[in-house]
């Protein structure tokens, strides 16, 4: 094989990398995402409200915003493999603490760790594919790890419910935990051993967020998700009341989004592999044109479906562009800091699901589910917005640093 072809093939190494790191994001996406469907159970089971025990989702998301960034900023000097390791060990203990909570107090400190360990996790993985593919595979790659949590939300949350009500919640993570030691086992063999770490201290990775070009993009999945969230947030009301479709066919429905959700993985390694910055500012132009259209659809079922549905294949339509384009920013602005630049992806959807969440409950506290379109497809403008700024100024340096070689 030539070394071209080489650079636009994966080896059957890398090809069982990848769906290592790809295993990985399926069964941490499980273990957060699930709970989701648990929230009745657990509720009744530790006698707390509904609502306290929603701060479970909450707590989760808020600990992977906050505590992926600062852990992974203190472990990326260390090797990968290893932290790996030891981290997926850590995943399963967390998994093993929240099937054997009995208060609420205990379950929800559990899922607090466990959303750091899943945070580390998903950079690192993200990492070491940037590492190890070749250069043309990497948004492909990129958008399959990204679908591991597609799949969780399609199989494994479903499944894992399913689990839960037909026995008791606490089976459901003991399972998680068990997927976890089926993924450590395989990593083991799998991981490559041999990836240098960057030897860089907290304050050489902390100096990434001093970069305006990097906190410009770290914003652009932040209103991209917040826009799809601002309605997914409030999608059993949209269903049933909206739509007028029995509350008995709400889970038909999700499982639908979800399985409409994988094309979206698909579209995203497509977009990320030529000049994914340039394709994103149309890409969330059509987003909000998607999310607006519900606003008109909403009153008939077969119309209110499609719009649903296509919300559902533009969802993550951005995450390998925003993956390579943080990570080769990084490269240029703080090659130090690369490993931290791959958490910011995974940490930036989670505070766009915050912020679309609390966006939705303020207009449905203002007014009614039927005018979200209208706050969702604001929101994705936003990024469109964002994104052609970022293309601008990359065009605009392109041009200088052409002009500076020209003069040297």
């Amino acid at each position: 094989m030539s070394v071209h072809e080489q650079e636009n093939h994966l080896s059957r190494k890398q090809k069982v990398l990848a769906f290592t790191l790809t295993l990985l994001t399926f069964v941490m996406g499980t273990s957060e995402f699930v709970i989701v469907g648990l929230l009745s159970e657990i509720s009744s089971d530790l006698g707390i409200r509904l609502a306290t025990a929603g701060t479970l989702v909450s707590g989760f998301a808020i600990a992977y915003a906050i505590g992926t960034p600062v852990l992974t900023a203190f472990l990326s000097r260390f090797p990968k493999y290893r932290i790996m390791i030891m981290l997926i060990i850590l995943f399963i203990a967390g998994n093993v603490v929240s099937a054997l909570a009995g208060t609420y107090a205990v379950l929800l400190l559990s899922r607090i760790a466990t959303a750091m360990v899943s945070g580390v996790l998903t950079a690192l993985a993200m990492s070491v594919a940037g590492d190890t593919m070749p250069a043309a595979k990497k948004p492909a790659v990129i958008a399959s790890i990204f679908a591991g949590f597609t799949i969780a939300n399609v199989l494994g949350v479903p499944l894992g419910t399913f689990i839960g009500q037909l026995s008791n919640w606490q089976v459901t993570f003991w399972v998680t935990a068990l997927l976890g030691v089926v993924a450590l086992l395989i990593s083991l063999g799998v991981l490559p051993k041999d990836i240098k770490s960057e030897k860089s201290s907290i304050k050489d990775q902390a100096a990434l967020f001093t970069q305006p070009r990097i906190l410009l993009a770290f914003l652009i999945p932040i209103f991209g998700i917040a826009g799809t969230y601002t309605i997914y947030t409030y999608i059993t009301p949209i269903i049933e009341d909206g739509l007028s479709i029995s509350s008995s066919y709400v889970s038909v429905v999700l499982l639908g989004y979800g399985a409409f959700s994988i094309f979206s993985n698909v579209l995203a390694g497509k977009i990320a592999s030529r000049n994914g910055i340039s394709r994103l500012r149309y890409v969330f132009v059509v987003q909000s044109v998607v999310l607006l259209s519900l606003y008109f659809t909403m009153a008939s079922t077969i119309a209110g479906l499609i719009s649903i549905m296509l919300i559902a294949v533009m969802i993550y339509a951005m995450n390998a562009t925003i993956q390579l384009y943080l990570m080769n920013l990084a490269e240029l602005y703080s090659p130090s800091a690369k490993d931290l630049a791959s958490a910011l992806t995974p940490v930036a959807v989670n505070v766009g699901i915050a912020l679309g969440s609390a966006a939705g409950g303020v207009v449905v506290a203002a007014g009614s589910i039927a005018f979200l379109p209208w706050a969702g497809g604001f929101s994705a403008l936003i990024a469109a917005g964002l994104a052609s700024l970022s293309y601008v100024l990359d065009r605009k340096e392109a041009r200088t640093r052409t002009v500076s070689i020209s003069s040297e």
